[in-house]
């Protein structure tokens, strides 16, 4: 039996050092539109949200020097920190993939950004990267200032 893949790259995550900054190069240099911020106080992280194409790039600050973000930047510096995956039945697949034997760091989903459920997938079981499965509930049509 197939199992359905993922519906698309929700996001793009890239760690940053300092909001404000990597917003205007992003946006005033490189073109992208913001589409607003957010907080989210679970992950210690303020977000600014840009789009490209239907995919987004979300900024990433810490917002505590022990969120992971902090941690992130503190190890490797700035950069891209992880890739996130549209997926349906987000705890179906989570289950699915523990029998599998992949590791994750979130056995079950949790509050995200954007009225999204999210789970991490260890990056030792995906050969390096941090990957994200995100499943939309409701997608806002506005954001923080």
């Amino acid at each position: 039996m197939k199992r359905d893949g993922p519906k698309k790259i929700a996001h793009i995550g890239i760690a940053v050092s300092n909001l404000r900054e990597a917003v205007h190069l992003y946006t005033t240099v490189l073109g992208f539109t913001l589409e607003g911020y957010e907080t989210v106080d679970s992950e210690k992280v303020r977000i600014a949200f840009l789009k490209i194409g239907e995919t987004r790039l979300e900024l990433l600050e810490a917002t505590s020097p022990d969120s992971p973000i902090a941690r992130f930047i503190e190890r490797r510096g700035e950069g891209i920190h992880h890739l996130a995956f549209q997926v349906d039945s987000l705890s179906e697949r989570l289950r699915a993939l523990q029998e599998q034997g992949i590791n994750l760091i979130d056995p079950t989903p949790k509050q995200g950004a954007d009225g999204n459920q999210i789970a991490f997938l260890h990056p030792s079981s995906t050969r390096g990267v941090l990957i994200e499965l995100c499943e939309s509930f409701q997608m806002r049509s506005e954001f923080e200032n």
